[in-house]
């Protein structure tokens, strides 16, 4: 698979708001882990606590999950490699469903997979469609 089939994209006016919506809804997800903005505890408290569920080295998961969460999602607002973006960001909430939200059942207000599994949904969806309108890719 070359550049060109990665960034390769419809036309679509709906996919650029479904990717534009995750991303800055993602950010702060990811800022709150590795800046400790948003009420967020930070690279090391929230490594720490990686730790403590089993994911290990908790430092490094922490910084991995944050940087997909606040990189993809800055990824996929600019739409730029909106696929690869929207893949890692895939991947990282299959972790977290299957780390920490499975065993909660399915609702969010019970720490369950719900918002995980929606986004999981959003980033396929955006894998298949690639970047849509006004999207790095596209221009490129």
């Amino acid at each position: 698979m070359n550049l060109r089939s990665l960034m390769r994209t419809d036309n679509s006016l709906s996919t650029m708001v479904l990717r534009i919506g995750t991303g800055l809804t993602l950010m702060p997800h990811g800022a709150q882990k590795l800046f400790g903005l948003f009420g967020g505890y930070g690279l090391q408290h929230t490594g720490a606590w990686m730790d403590s569920i089993g994911l290990h080295p908790g430092v490094v998961m922490a910084a991995l999950a944050g940087s997909a969460e606040f990189f993809g999602g800055l990824a996929l607002v600019l739409g730029l490699l909106t696929r690869p973006a929207a893949a890692v960001i895939g991947f990282t909430m299959v972790v977290a469903i299957l780390s920490v939200h499975f065993q909660n059942g399915f609702f969010l207000a019970h720490n369950g997979f719900e918002y995980a599994s929606t986004l999981l949904l959003i980033t396929i969806t955006l894998m298949i469609s690639g970047g849509g309108r006004y999207s790095i890719d596209r221009a490129l």
